[in-house]
């Protein structure tokens, strides 16, 4: 059975199963989301990002938000907004293009946690999979385990990183079906799926939106379960220099 949330009714089809809530517009899909949230956003540097429910964010006036992303591609609507309160991701800059949140930290109203990519990944997973966190290797000795408690394992030490979850996850799927399964093109499938995972919330933009049984469910990446709110947008390619 899908998820049930204070921010949506279930709605039921004729056999009884929860389906998806799904919305006409970008400012529908994103009710709810509130000041000072902390906010999940797939992609990787642009790819498999949800551009359009960021925008509504920007037009709603919602601020001091705390972003989980890879890197400065996947926020940038919210950060040249200045949504951002603070911002955990694998690098806050593009090569070659200015940075809001550098400007930001510079400024000292943006907060900054850099995670290396794959940390970043597996605490996320962590998270969806019920974990407190978990100890690794990556990092030891760095400026990285400042501040982390440190336990030694079969004679090497391991730093213990936090799980990451959110109040919401805005992610970017390819074709959606009426129960709420994703499925997504190519790499722009990226960590969508388990930032869907993730969160208490969770809303997808999509391109497409079939009929129950028109998805392979080979193919189905993440299933209706996660999702509560889906919203059709257009395409929309983004481009870096503004």
């Amino acid at each position: 059975m899908n998820r049930q949330s204070k921010w949506s009714k279930p709605i039921y089809d004729l056999k009884g199963l929860i389906m998806v809530e799904i919305v006409s517009s970008t400012q529908e899909a994103i009710a709810g989301i509130f000041d000072g949230a902390i906010i999940m956003l797939g992609g990787f540097g642009g790819c498999g990002t949800a551009f359009n429910l960021q925008a509504a964010i920007t037009e709603r006036g919602v601020t001091n938000l705390t972003v989980i992303c890879n890197n400065l591609g996947d926020c940038i609507e919210l950060a040249k907004a200045k949504r951002i309160r603070k911002a955990i991701l694998g690098f806050p800059v593009v090569p070659g293009e200015p940075s809001p949140l550098v400007d930001g930290y510079n400024s000292g109203e943006v907060e900054i946690e850099i995670v290396s990519a794959g940390i970043l990944t597996e605490r996320i997973r962590a998270h969806a999979a019920g974990l407190a966190g978990f100890y690794t290797r990556v990092g030891v000795g760095t400026i990285f385990a400042k501040g982390k408690e440190v336990r030694v394992f079969d004679g090497q030490e391991f730093i213990f990183e936090r799980a990451l979850g959110a109040d919401f996850a805005l992610i970017k799927g390819y074709k959606g079906d009426r129960v709420g399964n994703l499925i997504y093109r190519k790499v722009a499938r990226n960590n969508n799926p388990i930032m869907g995972m993730a969160a208490k919330f969770t809303i997808a933009e999509v391109e497409e939106i079939v009929d129950a049984g028109e998805l392979d469910p080979q193919l189905v990446v993440t299933p209706g379960i996660f999702v509560d709110r889906m919203v059709k947008v257009e395409k929309r390619v983004h481009w870096f220099r503004w």
